[in-house]
């Protein structure tokens, strides 16, 4: 029996010792390893997220500096020819062909009032004269009746069958049929004179451009009561809107009577609108109004842009705008017409009312207000000084302060 449980005892594992095999305390530097080694692969494999873009840059164009002058003036913009159009009838408008800011030629028609009743009276009036030629046509069969009764009693005068008296009735018959006769026939022209009139107001209904221009304000609405009278009550209108030609526009300015002698007419003039600081207009002064204004103690001065025959005046001028005209002396050259400073940005970096700004790897949000369009470039009106570097690429996933990788570069 011992000699079985001596034998069973040497077949039994021994758990009291280690049972860590040998090498086994390598694993945790493997495992250790591999994290460094996954973590340093998905730190360089991982996606880049930041927004590819190329570079486009915002330019200044045009200015130049303001020389000397002898004599300094501020005035606003004025239009020599403009006109508040408005309808030579009293009528009811049922038709505006025009907006503020809209070019007319000489002639366009601007509106329509409703001719209505005009046309009533225009029907009425060929009424009239076709009685007025009925009645003629009956006095000349009547006038020619008594014209034979006369010569028949004369005849009969002549051969003592009636008195002279009988004769005589008759050729009084035929005086009268005479003058009523030039009458019926003056009726028919003053009828016709009458249906002329109508005619003409119908044709008055329709409103048309003076002359070539610009309208500047629309007073008037279809439904609205017009008249060129302005006894026409509160609610009847007296313009149906105000055209201007603008290439009359010229500067009118308040010199000091003091400094008169240093201006007169022909005098080269440089000219700088408020809206537009550095821009040089060349302008000559026109005329001195031959008045003093007694509570200011100045004279008013026309100056015109300088500018060849036909040539329009710069679409940028335009009527109430602040001024200063610098008149220059007899032996100062000229001013040559320069280009006002602006800000251009190509219009492929301009998203709706937005640019983005680079700076680095990062973008800014910059809104801005566009202008005219030059070729392929915008004029910036407002948000960008020139200079800056702007994003070109998927506007969509561009964001405020967002990173981007610009092309062409590392970072």
């Amino acid at each position: 029996m011992s000699s079985q449980a001596d034998l069973l005892r040497q077949l039994s594992i021994d758990r009291s010792g280690n049972l860590t095999p040998r090498g086994s305390n390598r694993w945790p530097w493997i495992v250790g390893l591999l994290l460094v080694a996954g973590g340093t692969a998905a730190y360089f494999l991982k996606p880049d997220d930041r927004v590819p873009v190329r570079l486009v840059q915002a330019t200044v164009k045009g200015g130049a500096p303001l020389s000397g002058s002898v004599l300094d003036a501020s005035g606003y913009v004025v239009a020599r020819r403009q006109a508040t159009v408005s309808s030579k009838v009293t009528g009811k408008v049922i038709a505006i062909n025009f907006e503020e800011g809209q070019k007319v030629a000489e002639g366009d028609i601007l509106a329509r009032l409703d001719p209505s009743n005009l046309d009533a009276q225009a029907a009425l009036g060929n009424a009239q004269i076709e009685q007025a030629r009925a009645q003629l046509a009956e006095i000349r069969v009547s006038l020619a009746n008594a014209e034979r009764d006369a010569a028949r009693n004369r005849d009969l005068v002549g051969k003592k069958l009636i008195p002279q008296s009988a004769a005589d009735l008759a050729d009084t018959v035929v005086g009268q049929l005479k003058a009523r006769l030039a009458s019926a026939e003056q009726g028919v022209r003053v009828s016709q004179q009458q249906l002329g009139v109508t005619r003409r107001n119908i044709d008055d209904t329709v409103v048309r451009a003076p002359f070539a221009g610009v309208i500047t304000i629309k007073n008037a609405q279809p439904g609205e009561m017009i008249s060129p009278l302005s006894a026409g009550g509160a609610g009847t209108r007296t313009g149906l809107g105000t055209l201007v030609d603008m290439n009359s526009l010229e500067v009118e300015v308040d010199v000091n009577e003091n400094f008169l002698n240093k201006v007169r007419a022909g005098q080269k003039a440089r000219t700088k609108l408020n809206a537009y600081p550095d821009w040089e207009i060349p302008s000559e002064l026109i005329a001195i109004i031959p008045t003093a204004d007694r509570s200011k103690a100045t004279v008013k001065v026309r100056v015109g842009f300088a500018r060849a025959a036909g040539e329009p005046i710069d679409a940028r001028i335009l009527p109430d705008m602040g001024a200063r005209v610098s008149f220059l002396a007899d032996d100062t050259p000229a001013p040559q017409a320069v280009v006002a400073r602006r800000v251009l940005a190509p219009s492929e970096a301009i998203h709706g009312d937005v640019v983005f700004v680079v700076s680095g790897d990062t973008v800014k949000r910059q809104p801005v207000k566009t202008g005219a369009v030059e070729g392929s470039e915008v004029t910036i009106l407002e948000g960008l000084s020139g200079g800056e570097s702007l994003a070109v690429g998927d506007f969509s996933k561009l964001a405020d302060l967002g990173k981007v990788n610009v092309q062409g570069s590392n970072r």
